[in-house]
């Protein structure tokens, strides 16, 4: 990966961005766009939007366009009390795993800036014996930000967010681990799919590249981008489950691993025409790639395309990701490159007169 695209990745990542507070990666990503888009718009939902305009999409009076879009929202928590003491107590913003909060660092981001916390429980050796058995409550647990009571009550408001305090780091063979891949990784595929359909002279459709908000919390990005945009197809790029490590039923979720290519949906939510173009411009190309079957919604951006406006032609792309809903989501760049290369290989190749009827 060039070193450019990846401090994007970096930074996009990095960026806090629980659903609801999703301002500075839209900030990052817009900055990102500018250079290669036409433009960048942002709703009032606060999706960004980088459009770029196709050679010969126009048909039967309306313009033909194809919308790429991941989101950029991340799950995270919210300070919802605050105890005499200055100890907060908070609430998970999506699908937090309960398991994995003791003892982590967080970052509770406030209006003067972040505060370093660590999310504390009573020590093991105070537990009783049948509470050291289970996995401890989300309201058992609290924030020590280090600070005397009367700082955390003049700093800290009620709906402050709270991320995990780790980064990006490259490991392993052609390794990432981090928070919030799930999908900043998927908006810098569709970031990186624009770059490269320019750097290529451009589509003969549409094309908005998306970075949607609020996923997490119920397609609320995507219901609205799809509607608005109103586009010809969509194509939702998402995390999916590496079944690659120990303790994964093959038999209940399939065999995925990582380093072998994007997984391409099929399925009830995903257009047959659409499944059969992506895998012929993997194919074509010889794009490494493996096939998911989803035998219904698939809890997407995707879903919400479908179902847009009269219904829309819908896709799915996921690169495979371990520990989902982590602090130390894990992925390989290969499998991010190929989805790149796929995506921009199926854009290029729209002709307006496609018909998505299946």
């Amino acid at each position: 990966m060039r070193p450019e695209s990846l401090e994007f990745f970096r930074t996009l990542t990095e960026a806090p961005s629980p659903s609801g507070y999703e301002q500075p990666a839209a900030g990052v990503l817009r900055d990102y766009l500018r250079p290669f888009t036409d433009q960048v718009s942002t709703n009032v939902m606060g999706s960004v939007h980088g459009h770029m305009r196709g050679s010969d999409a126009e048909r039967g009076g309306k313009r033909v366009s194809v919308l790429l879009a991941g989101h950029i929202d991340e799950i995270g928590m919210m300070v919802t009390y605050i105890t005499d003491e200055g100890y907060i107590a908070f609430k998970p913003i999506g699908g937090v795993d309960e398991a994995v909060l003791p003892g982590m660092r967080v970052k509770v981001h406030t209006e003067e800036g972040p505060l370093l916390g660590i999310l504390g429980r009573l020590p093991i050796h105070l537990l009783d014996e049948e509470e050291r058995k289970s996995v401890t409550k989300t309201h058992k647990l609290f924030i020590d930000l280090g600070m005397k009571a009367e700082r955390v009550k003049s700093t800290v408001r009620i709906g402050d967010p709270i991320t995990f305090a780790v980064g990006f780091e490259e490991f392993g063979d052609n390794m990432i681990v981090a928070r919030a891949l799930d999908d900043k990784m998927g908006a810098f595929i569709c970031a990186e799919t624009a770059r490269e359909v320019r750097e290529r002279g451009g589509a003969k459709v549409d094309l908005v590249v998306a970075g949607t908000v609020q996923e997490e919390s119920g397609l609320r990005g995507g219901i609205t981008t799809a509607y608005e945009i109103d586009p010809t197809v969509g194509i939702a790029l998402e995390v999916g489950h590496a079944t690659d490590y120990p303790d994964v039923d093959k038999r209940k979720h399939g065999e995925v691993a990582c380093g072998k290519g994007p997984i391409i949906a099929r399925g009830p939510n995903i257009n047959p025409v659409v499944f059969k173009m992506l895998v012929e411009a993997a194919r074509s190309s010889d794009i490494p790639h493996q096939l998911g079957g989803e035998p219904r919604g698939t809890g997407t951006d995707a879903n919400a395309f479908q179902l847009a406006r009269g219904g829309k032609a819908a896709g799915l792309i996921s690169v495979p990701l371990r520990y989902m809903h982590t602090p130390v989501e894990a992925l390989a760049i290969s499998d991010v490159e190929a989805a790149v290369k796929l995506l921009a290989e199926f854009v290029l190749r729209l002709d307006p007169d496609t018909d998505f009827t299946p």
